[in-house]
């Protein structure tokens, strides 16, 4: 059934096909919201839409089987207590999708969740086109995984432009960049005036900034709060005048504000979102824990230093499955490792403040990062439209693909 999406789409659809879209937690909600949203722009009034999701994908007319908080859980101590339940939503979600009768099923990330649901599927109606939209990390840990997806994913949509050869490479299925939805957003990160912010908060026209983003989960912000306030504390030992920026969230700001008061510099901190890539482009670098951050500092043109810790059981499985050199997406994207990071011992205060002074002067490193920078919008482009429109064009080939074998069998 594998078909890639680029390939010519030859088959006139049927009227009113049938896609059950699952998605399991929040991010997950709101990339389906715009594939549904651009699904029914390209094929309007010739679509029917079922399947679990959040606020974003109800606003598009989607009836979700159950709440999405239901299974919207994260860490294995919240997935411990919740997993009866979690199991119950999976085979409540294969039996509501058996009985929709879709012809394609779309998988949105989560994939504790998801895939196990998709095997369920597969097994019980293989003839069911299955898409996996967003990748699991297979090119960075636990890389047996691709080879397994085979056998009931028909198509993985990337949002990451290395990830359709990794796949090749690894075994996996069928694989289609379609874009990361921060590309959406590239309009929005031009705009932002970092000069209106920087007014708008009381920082001088003149004075360094550091940005620091400790994470965006609790577990990652106490693990990393206190190491990256004593990096501060010996910048602003070499920085003169040095100011500190946290963007937050409303759920962590509580917690930021208590475990920051004591930092030799106190930081602004700022849960606007709008306020973000403002905040990021008056920033001279940034300090950040790994994750999606990166990227959208490197959209907004921020030099970095990356650190990371996870607890030491993580880190001992960590080690023993992961399968890259780097974990910053911002160097995957150019293949590289432009963006230095701080891993477990190595992230401690004397290495990143080292790291973070070089990109507060003209140095070698602040441009070499910069010549970086550069190059990663390009990495991310499209050849026309956005990530959603190319996801639903790719989804509704496999999906005409899928109806044409079946009225040919």
């Amino acid at each position: 059934m594998t078909t890639g999406a680029g390939q010519a789409n030859c088959v006139s659809p049927p009227l009113h096909q049938k896609i059950f879209i699952i998605a399991g937690e929040h991010s997950g909600d709101a990339l389906g919201a715009k594939l549904i949203s651009a699904l029914h722009r390209q094929r309007p009034d010739a679509l029917q839409i079922a399947g679990v999701g959040g606020h974003d994908m109800e606003a598009e007319g989607l009836t979700s089987l159950f709440p999405i908080d239901d299974v919207a859980v994260m860490g294995p101590l919240n997935i411990l207590p919740a997993l009866p339940r979690i199991v119950r939503r999976v085979y409540q979600t294969v039996d509501a999708a058996l009985s929709f009768a879709p012809d394609a099923v779309v998988i949105i990330d989560s994939p504790e969740f998801t895939h196990p649901i998709a095997k369920r599927i597969r097994k019980r109606a293989p003839h069911i086109a299955i898409i996996d939209y967003v990748s699991p990390s297979v090119w960075a840990w636990r890389s047996g995984r691709a080879r397994k997806m085979r056998a009931y994913v028909d198509e993985v949509l990337a949002l990451l432009p290395f990830e359709p050869d990794a796949h090749a490479r690894l075994g996996g299925p069928h694989c289609t960049y379609v874009g990361h939805p921060l590309i959406e957003r590239l309009p929005e990160i031009a705009g932002a005036d970092a000069d209106v912010f920087g007014h708008s908060v009381g920082i001088a026209a003149n004075q360094p900034v550091l940005m620091a983003l400790p994470g965006s989960r609790r577990s990652e912000v106490d693990r990393l709060i206190d190491v990256f306030g004593e990096t501060v504390a010996l910048l602003s030992d070499r920085v003169s005048n040095l100011a500190v920026v946290i963007p937050t969230v409303p759920r962590l700001r509580a917690l930021i504000d208590a475990r920051t008061r004591s930092w030799r510099v106190r930081p602004i901190l700022i849960d606007n979102g709008s306020d973000k890539f403002a905040a990021m482009k008056r920033s001279r670098a940034a300090l950040a824990a790994s994750g999606t951050v990166t990227l959208e500092l490197a959209l907004a043109g921020t030099p970095m230093v990356v650190a990371y810790k996870v607890d030491a059981m993580t880190a001992a499985i960590v080690r023993r499955l992961v399968t890259t050199d780097t974990a910053v997406l911002a160097n995957l994207i150019i293949g590289e490792k432009a963006f230095p990071e701080f891993i477990q011992q190595d992230c401690t205060a004397a290495k990143l403040s080292d790291a973070l002074i070089a990109l507060f002067a003209e140095t070698k490193e602040r441009h070499q990062q910069l010549a970086a920078l550069a190059r990663i919008p390009q990495n991310l482009e499209l050849p026309f439209g956005t990530p959603s429109d190319a996801a639903a064009a790719a989804t509704l080939i496999v999906l005409d693909h899928s109806a044409g074998k079946s009225r040919r069998g």
